[in-house]
């Protein structure tokens, strides 16, 4: 796309923290064709990372988690998005995180080409198959949140410069293709050793990206429930995912030369307060987890008390909201989570009315999400927890809390899944996840908006934009809309 560099950055990434879509990130940038020299193993190993930290771990994630209140924006850029003003609509906001995905993809196509017959790596199975896996994560990513996108003329730099928007129920046959071709490639004999030390994730265990590849496909059949429901078909491919939470797709940070995500925004920007109503929520079940989630800022004259930040009505200032107590230098970057994977096997069961099954892999679910790295409560206290506060709510109302328990172990990781999940089940009539903010009557954002970067410079993205207000009135195709 026009005006996009592709680059290389693995090297980097560890030492970038996060900025806001009007500074100037720090990229080495080479010439797209260089690119092309490059062997695919160390291709691959800058796609992973970026798909964690300048993907996933974006702008996407941060206002994902304002629109879905697990955190409240208190200052600047998150402020505003927290009252709806300016930032919902424009095409700065996620700029960064639109060119990062393009730049994604476009790496990942040239390890596609290169591991592909007739590539000069053919045979290359197990890392082509990771290029398609995480090609369908990047693609659906920037999909679910914008809608129709570039895509079939898109990836071509200097031969198409305004490449037309693809509809998004085309763009998922692309995605399901991706993935059922990681599938396939994944279980072939390579020719290739192991990726070894250059997979970041998985170390270079194709059985591991097999279990992520079908994880991703339950993922995305649930995606489409709505257009085209496939129950049993996400159960079948969760029970070919991950077993337990040693298989789930996570990135890891050091914690001093490599920091999480959350917590580089936490330090550089300082605009999230505690949410209110994520609190009342877990109040109002005796969660054990509203102990865990908070902290007072660490700047606040007052360290004995947690300050909640009212949802859609904070107060813009700094340092005396409490904040998210997740946010530490080594909180993982969660690709895909063996909780999710649980809770899509109970959402399937329960919408088949198979409910001793559902209410099993619920359980599973929420004693995965007690265990997470930075949470650490024991499975004994999950089970204590099903029994006295969440089995008398599923079984008066099965799918309301298997989604609203989903929606609690998202935070604050997984937000982006939260606002998928979120939009989705409105546009099936699931209103089981109430939000606070008033404004969300006439201003929540269903989607998100395209990059500045294309709005200003081709003709036909910056014609489905138009002026940014769209967000509020036009749902994604898969959430009931038309684009």
């Amino acid at each position: 796309m026009k005006r996009i560099a592709y680059i290389l950055t693995a090297a980097f990434l560890f030492t970038l923290t996060w900025s806001c879509s009007e500074d100037i990130m720090d990229e080495i940038n080479v010439i797209a064709s260089n690119s092309t020299g490059v062997d695919s193993k160390l291709i691959i190993t800058d796609a992973m990372t970026a798909t964690a930290f300048t993907v996933v771990g974006s702008d996407l994630a941060f206002y994902a988690s304002t629109y879905m209140e697990h955190n409240v924006g208190v200052w600047s850029q998150s402020y505003n998005a927290e009252i709806r003003s300016g930032e919902p609509t424009s095409s700065t906001t996620y700029n960064n995180s639109w060119s990062a995905i393009y730049r994604n993809l476009y790496n990942l196509n040239i390890i596609i080409e290169k591991c592909s017959e007739g590539g000069p790596e053919e045979g290359n199975d197990h890392t082509l198959g990771i290029a398609q896996a995480l090609s369908a994560y990047n693609l659906a990513v920037l999909t679910d949140v914008m809608g129709d996108v570039p895509w079939t003329e898109a990836l071509q730099p200097g031969i198409i410069y305004t490449p037309v928007l693809d509809a998004q129920q085309d763009i998922y046959t692309v995605i399901m293709g991706f993935v059922d071709d990681a599938i396939a490639n994944l279980q072939k004999e390579s020719e290739y050793p192991s990726l070894g030390k250059q997979d970041f994730i998985y170390g270079g265990d194709e059985e591991l990206w097999l279990k992520f590849a079908y994880g991703l496909k339950a993922r995305y059949l649930m995606r489409l429930s709505h257009k085209s429901p496939n129950y049993q078909g996400v159960i079948d491919a969760a029970d070919l995912s991950f077993a337990s939470a040693a298989d789930q797709a996570l990135y890891n940070y050091n914690g001093s030369t490599a920091t999480s995500p959350f917590y580089s925004f936490f330090k550089d920007r300082n605009y999230f307060g505690a949410s209110q109503s994520l609190h009342d929520r877990l109040l109002s079940r005796n969660d054990p987890r509203d102990s865990v989630f908070f902290k007072p800022h660490p700047n606040s004259d007052d360290q004995a008390t947690i300050i909640f930040a009212p949802n859609g009505t904070p107060n813009q200032i700094l340092d005396y909201y409490s904040v998210s107590a997740l946010s530490t230098p080594t909180a993982p970057t969660y690709l895909l989570s063996y909780h999710e994977i649980e809770f899509l096997k109970a959402e399937a069961y329960a919408r088949l009315e198979e409910y001793e099954e559902a209410e099993t892999a619920l359980q599973n679910a929420i004693t995965a999400a007690f265990g997470k790295v930075n949470i650490g409560l024991s499975a004994a206290k999950a089970e204590a927890y099903y029994t006295d506060d969440v089995e008398a709510r599923f079984d008066a109302d099965p799918l309301a809390e298997i989604m609203i328990q989903k929606y609690i172990a998202f935070f604050e990781e997984e937000a982006v899944e939260a606002y998928n999940d979120y939009r989705r089940l409105e546009a099936m009539g699931d209103d089981v996840i109430v939000l606070a903010n008033p404004l969300n009557a006439t201003k929540f954002p269903l989607r998100f908006t395209y990059g500045a970067d294309d709005v200003t410079t081709n003709p036909n993205v910056a014609s489905a934009y138009g002026d940014g207000t769209y967000v509020y009135t036009e749902n994604v195709w898969w959430a009931g809309g038309t684009r």
